[in-house]
């Protein structure tokens, strides 16, 4: 898929500020600082639609973001950050599973994890929890370019440890926003699952 018009078109926290199009929704989710508006940024090959942060937790609302006026990007709050509250990290967790699970609009679920380090216990969770949604699950490592080649030919094995990646609807991309390493690749899955 060619990106050809890419817009951020509202931060939504609830139902009713989700937008009414109905056009097909993509969710994105990961660790803080794991790289979702990197990749954002890359794969609309836009430098900055998506705000990148050097502090973790930093969104904290779900960020639609509207692709060939044909699909939605969804970002959703980073989880494992210390600098919340339990209040707002339950808060976070309550609108991120009220979109996740009564969203009819939504097609498919990208989980990003670092591919530096081994998939973190939330990782793990999060994981499991998109496959009981019951929806295409594309698992992406991201800062792939931070790996010698060694580490990067055994990426999909380290991570298949924690996370099985042979499960029926789930697909394995390894990423990164500074080479743009397998940027259609992941279009391609999207344009699938649409």
């Amino acid at each position: 898929m060619k990106v050809n018009s890419s817009e951020f078109v509202i931060s939504a926290v609830s139902n009713k500020q989700y937008p009414k199009d109905d056009l097909p929704e993509f969710a994105l989710a990961g660790r803080s600082n794991v790289g979702k508006s990197s990749l954002i940024n890359t794969i609309t090959n836009r430098r900055k639609l998506a705000r990148t942060s050097q502090q973790p937790g930093k969104t904290q609302t779900l960020n639609f973001y509207k692709i060939n006026d044909a699909l939605y990007l969804v970002d959703v709050p980073g989880y494992g950050y210390a600098k919340v509250s339990k209040k707002q990290r339950e808060q976070f967790g309550e609108m991120i599973q009220d979109y996740l699970e009564t969203r009819a609009d939504l097609k498919g679920l990208i989980l990003l994890v670092d591919a530096r380090h081994d998939p973190t216990k939330d990782d793990i969770n999060m994981f499991n929890y998109m496959t009981y949604l019951d929806l295409p699950i594309l698992v992406v490592a991201t800062k792939m370019d931070k790996l010698k080649k060694m580490q990067a030919s055994q990426i999909k094995q380290k991570i298949s440890k924690n996370i099985d990646l042979n499960k029926e609807n789930v697909t394995f991309l390894p990423f990164s926003s500074v080479t743009k390493l397998n940027v259609d690749e992941l279009w391609n899955w999207v344009e699938k699952n649409m």
